[in-house]
């Protein structure tokens, strides 16, 4: 059984003990969450502490999302109450990367890549420094962060290239 959801569920019993509203409500919908994506497919399994942690993230993205769009539409007090959900989920995630740390991965990973090709990498080299950078950030930098890093590097090894094409 994953750690992680173990934990979840003490935090909801020492969350109903103290009476925090914010935190018991935020904590079932993830428990929810979990459970809806164990059920999902087409054989009921239980999830890995990664996948739980994959289930958080995309549940705090969904938050700050949503508070966007309500501070976008002026519901202040609904935006306030997203953001205070996604702050009590990011408690379970991992500590994000700086730029500085994904930079650094991303610079690894094209030293892996042109080692293995013999030639200087260039922007159709993006998928395999992907391939390469990806896993050894999961869960620590949002995908985008991480394109645009690769998207970066490469263009600054090849000469006359756009970094955002």
């Amino acid at each position: 059984m994953a750690e992680l959801k173990d934990r979840l569920r003490a935090d909801l019993t020492t969350a109903m003990k103290a009476r925090s509203e914010l935190t018991v409500a935020t904590l079932r919908m993830a428990l929810s969450a979990v459970s809806t994506e164990e059920v999902a497919g087409s054989t009921a399994r239980e999830l890995s502490d990664e996948e739980v942690l994959a289930v958080l993230a995309k549940e705090v993205k969904k938050r700050r999302e949503a508070a966007d769009a309500f501070a976008g539409a002026g519901r202040d007090e609904l935006a306030i109450r997203e953001r205070a959900e996604s702050e009590v989920l990011a408690a379970y995630l991992p500590t994000q990367l700086s730029d500085e740390e994904v930079a650094a991965l991303v610079a690894e990973a094209l030293t892996e890549v042109t080692g293995q090709l013999g030639e200087r990498p260039g922007p159709r080299q993006m998928g395999q420094v992907m391939k390469v950078v990806t896993p050894r950030v999961a869960g620590r930098a949002a995908g985008s962060r991480v394109a645009s890093a690769v998207r970066t590097a490469l263009a600054e090894l090849t000469p006359g290239a756009d970094p955002t094409s």
